[in-house]
């Protein structure tokens, strides 16, 4: 593999999507009296724009930018519509966006950061009228609306339940506050009323909350009207063709990339160190590590410096998720070089080579595949591994922890000599002085497996013939989720209509991706609603993590439901939405996991912890704490725990058996 791809891959490290998707709030009682909300009543006549309303609203239009990683996954199908807030009204975040009402426009990629779109408004929208004047009577109301960006996954062209619902908080002409319950805190409303004896708000009232009953009121014309959210009083005006960027939300990434290195670490440890939701867990002592760093920093002079002192600072961390910060520059002068060997650590102890690549400095040495390596530049094997410092961090297990080792151990300089012992399959034991070279084929193949197909499937699977038993391999939650979501339902159906009487899901590839898609493909196991966890986040206004959205729930699909057995196949690149996909089936004892090993145990969520430095540094850290409805912490720093473990072979190591899929299928036909 050439060097380019290599660096493309290990990049990709540092956004596993990871559970990575925003979380949408769950609201609180109000105190306040609630606005009434009734179907759409149309008027005699609605107004006409033409020469007698020449301001009144027919079109917007207007900049989408966007700097979150995980945004261009959302890009196969994408939209603006004309958002029903009614769900916002009712602070209802389970309201489903009513398919007549649902004005959608085009969207268009004008750079690598930013899209345009344009929408045609009706001349009379099917929203939901809402009554938020507060004056005791019974109204016709009005239909308020967000401009926001979707895009859509299941079913047709139009909005479901599974694609979303409630309102939105990112990429909208609204600004939410998530400290707030994602109060509507700014921005632009859309409003439009039957007539002119309707009355809105103009303003937050006493207790700061947009439709509640100490808003004042006025009245508000028929039509459409902008509000302008941000003026006080609110701002109520027309215009035919009105330009209105939407608002990125908390998911933008922070960007500190303009300031000093000193300034940027400051602006990032002092987020971070708030924010970061596992630190009594993974005994992080902030203090020290800024009294560690800050000096280093201070003395950097280069952006490799400066790189350098980063990742060393995010390699403190024992979290998968936490790092992203990747020069090749610097990679090479230190662990450029390798010698063309991969190796596993079987159930016996014993560390064999797995792999050696043509014309590597092992296949010169006369090291063949199979070979036990018993001593490293002078060490004991396990020694040597066990004390080796991974590159990209520990990660969040100590099964992450040894394969990251298992992968960086043979990794030096270019140039170094290192002294081996090995013995060849048959053989005695012997010593040979290598060379390294500058190789990345073996790291890539540690940490990746076989390179795939480049016109594979992120989802593939078959009927296996003698136990006609379905497999499907489901390698990542972060594709083009349309496509998927499309063969998804394809191949569940099709298990159904061939009567397999069980299912093997293989996990074992998966590095995660939106969540919110992982549970919308666990439904179709599930025949009732199964509520999972909930997430808790830093609230900068109490000081406390608080949780913060409606917990997270499998919801059965609308069309299907497979009953038949299931077997998922894991390992420690399951990572992230992976865990969530296979901790559903783990919790309801719906399927039996099978493994050599847990899972990542990666499971905060890093929508909201994007950072970019000075440099071209870009880095995570978790924000979103996962707890069960207890207030227990899951998954993370454990992983989903195999069912049936499966010990690792000499023989399935090196590629002569899959021990794992037989676990499967003997467990799905016993």
């Amino acid at each position: 593999m050439k060097m380019n791809h290599f660096l493309l891959a290990v990049l990709s490290l540092g956004v596993v999507a990871l559970a990575c998707q925003l979380s949408l709030p769950q609201l609180g009682s109000l105190s306040a009296t609630q606005p009434t909300s009734s179907p759409t009543s149309l008027p005699q006549r609605p107004v006409a724009p033409g020469e007698g309303n020449p301001d009144e609203p027919v079109f917007v239009h207007g900049n989408i930018k966007y700097t979150s990683p995980f945004f261009v996954n959302t890009l196969t199908e994408p939209f603006v519509m004309l958002e029903d807030e009614a769900g916002f009204v009712r602070r209802d975040r389970d309201f489903t966006f009513p398919l007549q009402g649902q004005v959608i426009g085009p969207i268009q990629r004008s750079s690598d950061d930013e899209l345009t779109y344009m929408l045609n408004l009706p001349s009379v929208p099917q929203g939901t009228l809402v009554d938020v004047d507060n004056n005791g009577k019974k109204d016709a109301g009005v239909q308020v609306f967000a401009i926001a960006y979707w895009s859509n996954t299941w079913g047709d062209p139009f909005l479901e339940a599974r694609d979303g619902t409630g309102w939105s908080t990112a990429y909208c002409s609204t600004i939410t506050d998530p400290n707030r319950e994602d109060e509507i805190v700014g921005g632009t409303l859309l409003v439009w009323a039957p007539d002119d004896k309707q009355q809105f708000p103009t303003g937050f009232g006493e207790d700061g909350k947009l439709f509640t009953a100490d808003d004042p009121v006025a009245p508000i014309g028929a039509g459409y009207t902008y509000v302008n959210l941000d003026q006080t009083p609110f701002s109520f005006y027309k215009k035919a063709e009105a330009k209105i960027d939407l608002n990125e939300g908390v998911g933008a990434v922070k960007d500190f990339s303009s300031l000093s290195y000193k300034e940027a670490f400051e602006q990032m440890f002092a987020k971070a160190s708030i924010e970061y939701p596992f630190t009594k867990e993974k005994g992080i002592d902030w203090d020290a590590l800024h009294e560690k760093y800050d000096p280093l920093v201070q003395k950097a002079t280069s952006d490799e410096e400066f790189y350098e002192v980063i990742r060393n600072f995010l390699n403190e961390f024992p979290d998968g998720h936490v790092g992203g910060a990747f020069n090749a520059k610097a990679f090479y002068k230190t662990m450029g070089g390798g010698f063309g060997l991969a190796v596993a650590t079987l159930n016996d102890g014993r560390v064999i080579v797995t792999r050696v690549f043509p014309n590597s400095a092992g296949k010169k040495a006369g090291i063949q595949r199979g070979a036990e390596l018993l001593s490293w530049d002078g060490k004991p094997i396990e020694q040597a591994i066990s004390q080796a410092v991974p590159y990209f961090g520990p990660g969040s297990t100590p099964h992450t922890k040894r394969l990251a080792q298992e992968a960086f151990f043979m990794r030096v300089q270019p140039g170094t000599e290192v002294e081996v012992e090995f013995k060849n399959p048959g053989e005695a034991s012997q010593q040979v002085t290598m060379k390294a070279e500058a190789e990345y084929d073996s790291l890539t193949y540690v940490l990746y497996g076989e390179e795939t197909n480049a016109l594979s499937l992120p989802v593939e699977g078959k009927i296996l013939d003698d136990s006609h038993l379905g497999y499907i391999r489901l390698d990542t939650f972060s594709d083009d989720e349309k496509l998927m979501a499309r063969i998804w339902e394809r191949f569940i159906k099709s298990l159904e209509e061939n009567k397999a009487p069980g299912v093997i899901i293989d996990l074992r590839r998966n590095g995660g991706g939106n969540l919110g898609l992982a549970m919308n493909f666990a439904g179709f196991f599930f025949d009732k609603e199964v509520v999972l966890y909930q997430r808790l986040y830093y609230n900068e206004i109490s000081k406390t993590f608080e949780v913060e959205g409606l917990p997270t729930k499998v919801k059965p699909a609308p069309d299907i439901t497979y009953k038949g057995k299931v077997a998922l196949l894991i390992s420690p690149d399951c990572v992230s939405a992976c865990e969530g996909f296979a901790y559903a089936f783990s919790h309801e004892k719906r399927g039996t996991i099978i493994g050599h090993y847990p899972t990542a145990g990666a499971f905060g969520e890093v929508g909201r912890g994007q950072y970019k430095l000075p440099g071209d540094i870009k880095l995570q850290f978790p924000t979103g704490r996962p707890v069960d409805l207890e207030g227990e912490l899951i998954i993370e720093g454990s992983g989903v725990q195999p069912d049936i473990v499966v010990p690792l072979t000499e023989s399935e190591a090196l590629g002569k058996e899959d021990a794992l899929l037989e676990a499967a299928i003997q467990a799905l036909t016993e």
